[in-house]
């Protein structure tokens, strides 16, 4: 086989090559997180939802007063597209006639730190472009709506599924605002909105679809009620939201980098092995255990810890129950340690112990820091 010599005779010197100016920069240009739907930390599926909360599908938040839901991470996609899970809402009780008051909505909160570069409140105010695939066994008139918490201004627009059934990909812009700067904090600033149903309280005007100062009644106007039968599904994946007026193909973002993401504002422990260890310290007395939990990624602000299931501290070949798990030294912004407390009975003082699952492998220890 003859080999090519390759030489650097013909280099084109550094003085010849020009400064290139880059601006504008950002990490992912899809504002939504986890819009491939990919991440489900807290569960893959959850029934007889009649309430509000994160339930699935990490950063989706649910606001629901109209009917019984099954929520989970569907494998139901559009072909070719390569996406992977959909969020599927899956009606259990129907609710045909809501209270003027009632709303179901979909919903993501997006930090005013990251939305800095959008120059909402400014005279060069971005324009924000929203695509994402739906399927629906309802068809008809849905609004999405973008919500600026700090300024309580919102704009709506409608699109129309077409047809039962079938994934479809649709497309809306929003102008850009020129009023209301959104904090540059690590604050809820603007929300993403899919209704998926409301009352009257939220459909009785006109539907704003400039931005305006929050009327209720102007920003759900013409919704369909996909809670009005058992018979309802609701499917949605793609979800992206990106400066311009047009609409990219989807950002996929390697899996780790996504996870990193989500991990912000939820961190669930793996609880997948029977005696995981949650933590590693010691027994600062008889009944106290003070052990740090290492995180992956830099929460988003003072967690909440959320527990269930069994829990030991073990130290010195011995097994200590572990009750009434709390956090201190947890306040603050973008913590990476934390501490965890844990009360128990006989431990030897000052011994090195770990908490750990206790033959549990669906014992949950996850930190919340959610917008």
């Amino acid at each position: 086989m003859a080999i090519t010599r390759i030489t650097t005779a013909n280099a084109i010197p550094d003085s010849s090559v020009n400064n290139v100016k880059i601006s504008n920069i950002v990490q992912s240009k899809n504002i939504v997180i986890n819009g491939d739907m990919s991440l489900a930390q807290r569960a893959t599926s959850t029934s007889s939802i009649t309430g509000s909360g994160y339930h699935t599908i990490d950063r989706f938040y649910l606001v629901n007063s109209m009917g019984t839901w099954t929520q989970s991470q569907s494998t139901d996609v559009p072909s070719g597209q390569g996406f992977a899970t959909s969020l599927k809402m899956d009606c259990t009780t129907a609710d045909g006639s809501p209270s003027a008051d009632d709303e179901l909505v979909l919903r993501q909160q997006i930090e005013g730190q990251n939305l800095q570069y959008l120059k909402k409140g400014t005279s060069s105010a971005e324009s924000l472009t929203l695509s994402f695939w739906i399927k629906a066994t309802k068809t008809g008139t849905n609004i999405v709506e973008l919500f600026d918490y700090d300024n309580t201004r919102q704009i709506s627009q409608a699109y129309t599924i077409s047809s039962a059934n079938t994934w479809e990909k649709k497309t809306v812009t929003f102008a850009g605002d020129t009023s209301g700067v959104l904090g540059n904090d690590n604050g809820a600033s603007l929300g993403v909105q899919f209704s998926l149903g409301a009352g009257s309280d939220f459909t009785s005007g006109t539907l704003s679809t400039t931005w305006t100062s929050s009327t209720n009644a102007n920003r759900f106007v013409g919704q369909v009620n996909h809670a009005d039968s058992t018979s309802n599904d609701w499917y949605i994946t793609g979800i992206q939201l990106e400066a311009g007026t047009t609409a990219s193909e989807f950002e996929f973002l390697p899996f780790d980098v996504n996870l990193g993401r989500c991990q912000r504002y939820y961190f669930n422990e793996p609880n997948s092995d029977t005696y995981h260890v949650v933590s590693g310290g010691s027994a600062f007395s008889a009944s106290l255990y003070i052990g740090l939990v290492y995180l992956p990624v830099s929460l988003r602000n003072t967690p909440s810890l959320v527990t269930s299931g069994n829990f030991v501290v073990s130290s010195a070949g011995s097994d200590f129950t572990a009750s009434n798990l709390t956090l201190s030294d947890s306040s603050g912004v973008d913590l990476n340690v934390i501490q965890v407390r844990a009360e128990m009975s006989g431990a030897t003082i000052g011994r090195g112990a770990i908490l750990r699952n206790n033959n549990d492998a669906n014992a949950i220890f996850a930190l919340s820091s959610e917008l």
